[in-house]
C-alpha cells in the first residue's frame, strides 16, 4: 500500500509533468515585442507597439481560446541587448513568438535564439533581404527593402526620367535598395549616372549633393532610414536641386508620414514608391488610422505601425490555424502563405521565403485639408523581393 507520502510525491511528478505539457493548454499565450522605445530609433518603436495594440484593440485579446498578452522590452537600438532580451523572454518571461526588430542588425542578432528555441519571430521594421535566410523561424511582415524601390525605377524611366544619380545611406537596407533600383532601371533602359553612399551615421548630404548638382542628371533616387528624411529634404532644397530642374524619387521612408507635415511645402511634389500611405483609401486603413489616432494623441501612423498591425494579424491567425497549439514549427507552417487584406491592401507571406508580397503604390506629396499626404497615384501588384523572388 502507498504510503501518504509517497501520493504526496506521485502528486507533485504529476504536476510537474503537467507543467510541461505542450504550450496549447495554457490559457495565456504571451508575445515578446522588442523594439527601440529610447534612443535615435524610438520613433520606430512606438509606431509599431502603436499598431500591434490598435490591432488588439480592434479584435479584442483572445483567439483560439488563448488570451493574448504582449510583453514589450526596449532595446534601445542595440544588438547585444536585442538578443539578450530575447533569450530573457524566452526563457525567463515564456514567451511563444517574437515581434518587432527595428533594424537589420538587431533582427540578424537573435537568429540564434530563435533556431535553438524554435520559435516564431514576425519582423515588423527590418527590410535586408539576407534577413530571411537567417533563421527558418523568421517571417516577415514589413518589406524587402529592394520591393519599393523597383517600381520606381520602372516608373521613372516610363516618364522620360532616363539619367538618374543614385543616393543611399551606405547599410545594408541601403545597399539592397541601390541594387533593386539599378537593376531594374538599366533593365528598362535608363542609365545610372553615378551612385553615391552617405554615412548612416551623422550624414552630411550636402557634398553629396553638389555632385549631384554637377552632374545634371533628370532625377535623384534617394533612399534614407525612416526620420532622416527631413534633414535630407532640407538639404536638398538649400543646395537648389529643384531649382536646377533635377527631379526628387524616392522610397516611402523620405516622405515617412508620421514627418511628413514637419517637412514643409519643400515636400510638395515629391514622388515616392511605397507599401503603405496614412491616405490609403479603403475601409480597413480608415479603422486603423483611428484607432491609432484615437490612442495615441492623434499620432498619425506610418508604415512601422502597419508592420506592427499585420505582424499580429499573423499570429492571431497561425493560432488560430493551429487551435491555440504554440509548437513554433506548427506557427511557422500556418503562416507559410496566408492570405489576407492589410490597412495596406492586399498581402501574401511567401510559403517558400516567409517573406512578405504586397503592391507598391506610387504616390505624389500633396496638401489636402491643410495637411500633406502621400497621395497614392498608381499600383504595382503583387512584388516580391526581387533577391529572393524564383528567376
Amino acid at each position: 500500500m502507498i504510503s501518504f507520502s509517497r501520493r504526496l510525491l506521485i502528486a507533485g511528478a504529476a504536476l510537474a509533468t503537467l507543467a510541461g505539457v505542450p504550450a496549447f493548454a495554457q490559457e495565456t499565450v504571451k508575445i515578446g515585442v522588442i523594439l527601440p522605445m529610447t534612443g535615435p530609433f524610438a520613433s520606430t518603436g512606438r509606431q509599431v507597439e502603436a499598431g500591434a495594440r490598435a490591432y488588439m484593440a480592434i479584435n479584442g485579446d483572445t483567439v483560439a481560446g488563448k488570451k493574448i498578452e504582449l510583453v514589450l522590452r526596449d532595446d534601445a537600438g542595440t544588438a547585444d541587448q536585442t538578443r539578450r532580451i530575447a533569450q530573457e523572454l524566452v526563457v525567463n518571461d515564456g514567451v511563444k513568438m517574437l515581434v518587432g526588430f527595428g533594424l537589420t542588425p538587431l533582427a540578424m542578432g537573435v537568429a540564434p535564439v530563435l533556431n535553438q528555441a524554435k520559435i516564431p519571430a514576425i519582423i515588423t521594421s527590418a527590410t535586408t533581404s539576407a534577413i530571411m535566410k537567417q533563421s527558418p523561424y523568421f517571417v516577415r511582415t514589413s518589406m524587402a527593402g529592394p520591393q519599393s524601390a523597383v517600381p520606381v525605377a520602372t516608373w521613372a524611366v516610363q516618364n522620360n526620367l532616363k539619367r538618374v544619380v543614385t543616393l543611399v545611406t551606405d547599410y545594408g537596407p541601403g545597399i539592397d535598395i541601390e541594387k533593386g533600383f539599378t537593376d531594374q532601371f538599366k533593365k528598362d533602359g535608363g542609365t545610372v549616372v553615378e551612385a553615391l553612399r552617405v554615412p548612416l551615421q551623422n550624414p552630411d548630404f550636402a557634398p553629396f549633393l553638389q555632385r549631384v548638382r554637377d552632374a545634371k542628371p533628370d532625377a535623384l533616387f534617394v533612399f534614407v532610414p525612416s526620420g532622416v528624411g527631413a534633414i535630407f529634404m532640407k538639404q536638398f532644397v538649400d543646395r537648389g536641386l529643384a531649382d536646377a530642374g533635377i527631379k526628387l524619387i524616392a522610397t516611402g521612408d523620405v516622405t515617412d508620414d508620421d514627418l511628413l507635415n514637419g517637412m514643409g511645402p519643400s515636400a510638395k511634389g515629391v514622388i515616392t514608391g511605397h507599401f503603405y500611405s496614412t491616405d490609403h483609401d479603403s475601409p480597413e486603413n480608415k479603422a486603423f488610422v483611428a484607432e491609432v489616432r484615437k490612442a495615441n494623441k492623434n499620432m498619425r501612423p506610418n508604415f512601422m505601425s502597419v508592420g506592427g498591425y499585420d505582424a499580429m494579424h499573423v499570429a492571431y491567425a497561425a493560432l488560430e490555424k493551429t487551435g491555440g497549439d504554440t509548437d513554433g514549427t506548427k506557427l511557422v507552417d500556418a503562416m507559410k502563405g496566408m492570405e489576407f487584406v492589410s490597412p495596406r491592401g492586399p498581402i501574401t507571406i511567401d510559403p517558400d521565403t516567409r517573406d512578405i508580397v504586397q503592391d507598391i503604390y506610387m504616390r505624389e506629396v500633396k496638401e489636402k485639408n491643410g495637411e500633406l499626404y502621400n497621395v497614392e497615384f498608381a499600383t504595382y501588384p503583387d512584388i516580391h523581393d526581387p533577391n529572393t523572388a524564383a528567376k
